[in-house]
């Protein structure tokens, strides 16, 4: 019994190779998923060999092989970042105004993921961006309408699954209208049933339609469904059981968003989470992080089994949908794939990836190029501290930074740069005013501005008559400066998006 239990489990470590957390989970726990983040990953070739040396521990104790998963969206959420093609965020693909090319791109990503021994895509987001103050959401999301995710997210899904890697629409009933990140607190979506079914749920309805592989969870309360407002769809039996696989008649995996998120573990708590989700109607249990929580979790899962709290005849229902999971290329064949990934960055596709990024920017209202003859006062917002959503370096990569000064100077601009964090607490915000004090040319790149107090005080206090802004993510800042010289949106700050805006300041587009 306690090796069925383990399978309905996916954790995660920290370790470029595998640690003894992870063999212990794996050896003894007999887990049957693995997610990785980018504290995993120095290169593609190192994931290549650490997911292989994952399926060999395996296949020491288990016939069955590993799922091995990983959040890579695009954009700004691709935690396998360099010696990939980089895949623009899926606001970017909607901007752009090309399905094809989503489908395009979104197949690469599948493919070179299969290469290193990815065989799960926690992928596509599925949700609408319908709340412009979502701050979890955001430019992940491919529009602000269900007819244009549904375009955009189904033509990802073909193109991920034609690559024989299983797929997972996410977050399960809809995350997009919420003003909450479920990392730290609950959030509520209030609308009636006739309003989620028109919305939020159309794109589900059309994944399972065209054969999504996996539904992942949002820890987000739906009083339509579930009359409890303690209890998330994650937890809940109207929104997994009722609603998912009754009403919406789908019979895949449901695997839980991570229960380590602040929403399940400040309220049920993980154990209880993994009880309940269970109960709920979910296949497997997401606990990312922690060691000692993932084994008190299925610790928990065994009693509860063990004292009848969940049926087992509801744990065989689950092996038999992660079973069926499993039978897809990726997974089923990993002894056959080459160690070394043989086809990464290709020149079609990183020329393609280019072309989208470049089709994708935004310049609102009036605009001016920057005067090469004068210099240039660059504020940099950035992410400095690790979330979920963003992982910023850990010192093992040599990431780029998310900044625009490598670009302008190489563009030929004479360019002082202010770097501070997203967060703008109010010191580092009168450090970068006093900074631009005198500038002629200002270029601040914001990050989600919109709702965080010292940014926004930041483009207040800039003279708008000296100033382009780059929105770093929500193209939603823009409104924040209607009157600045130029405003321009990438749907990111990595690299490969910042590069068209740099060669639009400079003149050169």
């Amino acid at each position: 019994m306690r090796e069925k239990i383990g399978q309905l489990f996916m954790v995660g470590f920290d370790a470029l190779e595998a640690n003894d957390h992870i063999k212990t989970l794996i050896r003894q726990h007999r887990v049957g998923g693995v997610i990785l983040f980018r504290r995993n990953v120095h290169t593609p070739q190192q994931v290549s060999a650490l997911c292989r040396e994952l399926q060999e521990i395996n296949a020491e104790v288990s016939d069955i092989p590993l799922l091995i998963s990983i959040d890579q969206e695009g954009g700004m959420v691709m935690r396998i970042e360099q010696g990939v093609t980089p895949i623009p965020a899926a606001m970017a693909f909607q901007a752009a105004g090309s399905i094809a090319d989503c489908e395009r791109l979104n197949q690469v990503s599948g493919d070179e993921m299969r290469q290193v021994g990815i065989n799960m895509l926690l992928a596509p987001v599925l949700d609408v961006n319908n709340n412009r103050s979502n701050p979890v959401i955001g430019v992940r999301a491919y529009g602000e309408d269900a007819a244009t995710v549904i375009d955009y997210g189904m033509a990802a899904m073909r193109g991920q699954q034609s690559t024989g890697v299983a797929v997972t629409a996410k977050h399960f009933p809809g995350h997009g209208d919420t003003a909450t990140d479920t990392h730290y607190a609950m959030a509520l979506v209030p609308h009636d049933k006739a309003r989620l079914h028109a919305v939020e749920l159309a794109p589900f309805r059309a994944a399972i339609a065209a054969g999504v592989d996996a539904i992942m969870t949002a820890h987000v309360v739906f009083p339509a469904f579930e009359a409890d407002t303690s209890v998330p769809a994650t937890l809940s039996k109207g929104v997994l059981t009722d609603l998912l696989r009754g009403e919406m008649q789908y019979d895949g995996v449901v695997i839980s968003d991570c229960l380590e998120m602040a929403a399940i573990a400040d309220g049920v708590g993980i154990s209880g989470g993994a009880i309940a989700t269970l109960q709920a109607g979910a296949d497997i249990v997401l606990i990312s992080h922690r060691e000692a929580q993932q084994q008190a979790a299925i610790e928990a899962v065994v009693a509860a089994v063990e004292s009848g709290a969940i049926p087992l005849a509801r744990i065989d229902e689950a092996l038999a949908r992660v079973a069926k999971l499993k039978r897809v290329h990726a997974v089923r064949d990993w002894r056959q794939r080459a160690v070394t990934p043989p086809a990464l960055m290709r020149p079609e596709a990183m020329a393609l990836a280019k072309q989208v990024q470049q089709a994708a920017l935004r310049v609102e209202g009036a605009y001016r190029p920057l005067d090469a003859d004068l210099p240039v006062t660059l504020i940099t917002v950035e992410v400095r501290s690790r979330s979920e959503i963003d992982e910023v370096a850990l010192g093992r990569n040599k990431e780029a930074r998310s900044s625009m000064l490598p670009a302008l100077l190489a563009a030929g601009l004479d360019v002082r740069e202010f770097a501070l964090s997203a967060q703008a607490e109010p010191e580092e915000v009168d450090a970068a005013i006093a900074f631009a004090q005198g500038a002629r040319q200002i270029v601040l790149q914001t990050y989600n501005a919109l709702f965080i107090d010292g940014q926004r005080r930041l483009v207040d206090a800039l003279p708008h008559d000296r100033l382009w802004l780059v929105a770093g993510r929500l193209p939603y800042d823009l409104d924040l400066a209607p009157e600045a010289q130029g405003r321009l949106a990438a749907f990111g700050c990595r690299p490969a998006a910042l590069a068209p805006v740099v060669d639009k300041l400079a003149g050169q587009a």
